[in-house]
């Protein structure tokens, strides 16, 4: 990306704050803030195109432009003879029934436009009062900007929130739009340009740290793929630290699942008490002996070895401790999940010492684990890629914090929200595959922020295509359609 899509490409993701203080900017730049609501109003009445002829329409207007969108597409939608009502709260430039008089089985479609993303306090009172009812019926609901309740900046709900079919919001998407629970109040998300001016947004982002969405044109550049005349360790040997003989299973699925993602060979440590449980289930990826750190070390000599994970299955201790210090010594890449997390929650500095602050690891936690390692962090009121920014910038590593709506940050500031995935991911092991696709494209020589926001990516797509039924040993198979589509 050029440092100026970099900066307002379609992927960043916008607060509400800084939408607003674009706002503000285009004003000075010439556009009324009346153009621009005359805009969303007109885009609002276009995407409701002749859904609802005949039926009967009732606008929801509250206090602000997101209040007043509604009052342009009810004045819209009437002049085009459509059947439509207005209810409003805290306004005073319209003749409007009270939002507490709206019975929403008296209507087929909504459309929410009372607070939009810009909300900072608890819905209460007779709005708290109209919004349960509505969620309570059959209507078909289209929010404008997003779901009122709905922070747009962290996706909370604001005591009680709209659940949409559908949500139309401008210019980019917000936070709220992907972070839960924000992102199933919202139903389909559809962004409409209204002629905000780059410079405008450019001036509003100019001190925020970079949020994308996690999609393929933000790391696809940096994915390396096999060449034709390349051979299998131009994309790198992986190794992923195997536990006890009756915890291996998780260990394997990290290394299948880097095998398939791209790294070119993969081999399985494993102390001697499992080389035989292992042996039985391996075929392309190899085998080794490795009981302790000081085996480990030894292996290490080998600078072919070029990525490592540890922490699925391996167990929690001083042994995992004393790897993943031998690993990080030996100034490989590495991903650390699970096991090897939990193992430096009494010494988190012992880890973030050991990571040295290059930003070429990666943590896989999920809250839990986020937990026992930055304590103080978790407990924060802050919107998940806050929390995620201070734990990458505390530990000097790529953070993945893990959760329906997985946030990767860099130590740089640099931070993405997933959306691909199903609830189907909710299954033993699949963590374990995810740090194995990471790991994979570490091997192969991504950059671990690339490398991360692609192995996200692309564990959630493959649950996508596999649908119900889905546990964690079917996601390594699915990796080679998810290649094909990025290729």
């Amino acid at each position: 990306m050029s440092d100026t899509d970099e900066a307002i490409g379609t992927l960043r993701l916008v607060e509400p704050k800084v939408m607003s203080a674009a706002d503000t900017y285009a004003v000075r730049m010439g556009i009324a803030l009346s153009q621009l609501i005359s805009r969303a109003a007109q885009a609002i009445t276009q995407h409701i195109g002749d859904r609802t002829h005949g039926l009967r329409i009732a606008i929801l207007a509250g206090p602000g432009n997101n209040g007043g969108d509604g009052v342009a597409v009810q004045e819209l939608l009437s002049r085009a003879g459509a059947n439509v009502h207005g209810f409003a709260f805290g306004r005073s430039d319209v003749d409007w029934a009270s939002i507490e008089s709206f019975q929403p089985e008296s209507y087929d479609f909504v459309v929410d436009a009372l607070f939009g993303g810009g909300l900072t306090r608890d819905v209460t009172g007779e709005v708290a009062d109209a919004i349960r009812r509505l969620n309570a019926s059959s209507c078909h609901i289209l929010s404008v900007d997003l779901p009122s309740g709905i922070d747009g900046a962290s996706g909370a709900e604001r005591g009680v929130a709209i659940r949409a079919d559908e949500t139309l919001t401008f210019v980019r998407m917000r936070p709220g739009h992907l972070l839960m629970p924000g992102r199933e109040c919202c139903g389909t998300v559809t962004v409409s340009d209204i002629g905000m001016p780059d410079a405008a947004l450019l001036e509003a982002l100019a001190d925020q740290q970079p949020l994308w969405r996690n999609t393929p044109d933000l790391w696809t550049p940096a994915l390396r793929m096999p060449t034709a005349s390349g051979h299998k360790f131009d994309r790198g040997h992986a190794i992923v630290l195997g536990g006890g003989a009756s915890h291996t299973g998780a260990a394997r699925m990290t290394a299948m699942a880097a095998l398939r993602a791209g790294a070119g060979l993969v081999t399985l440590l494993s102390p001697g008490s499992a080389m035989m449980v292992n042996a039985a289930h391996l075929t392309a990826v190899m085998l080794q002996r490795c009981d302790d750190a000081e085996q480990l070390t030894m292996l290490l000599s080998d600078d072919r070895l070029n990525a490592a994970a540890i922490g699925p299955g391996f167990g929690i201790g001083a042994a995992a401790r004393d790897c993943a210090l031998a690993l990080l010594g030996a100034e490989r890449k590495v991903v650390l999940d699970a096991d090897a997390l939990t193992s430096f929650q009494a010494s988190p500095e012992a880890l973030f010492g050991a990571l040295g602050g290059k930003g070429d690891c990666v943590l896989t936690p999920h809250g839990g684990e986020f937990a026992r390692l930055f304590p103080d962090i978790a407990a924060r009121e802050a919107a998940k890629p806050a929390k995620a920014r201070a734990a990458a910038q505390r530990a000097g590593a790529v953070v993945v914090l893990k959760g329906a709506d997985t946030v990767i940050a860099a130590p740089d500031g640099r931070a993405a929200v997933n959306a691909t995935g199903t609830s189907w991911l909710a299954t033993a092991g699949s963590g374990d595959v995810l740090g194995g696709i990471i790991l994979g494209q570490l091997a192969s020589g991504v950059p671990a922020f690339e490398a991360a926001c692609a192995g996200v990516w692309m564990h959630g797509r493959a649950a996508e295509l596999f649908g119900p039924g889905l546990i964690a040993e079917d996601l390594p198979g699915l990796l080679p359609a998810v290649l094909r589509e990025l290729v």
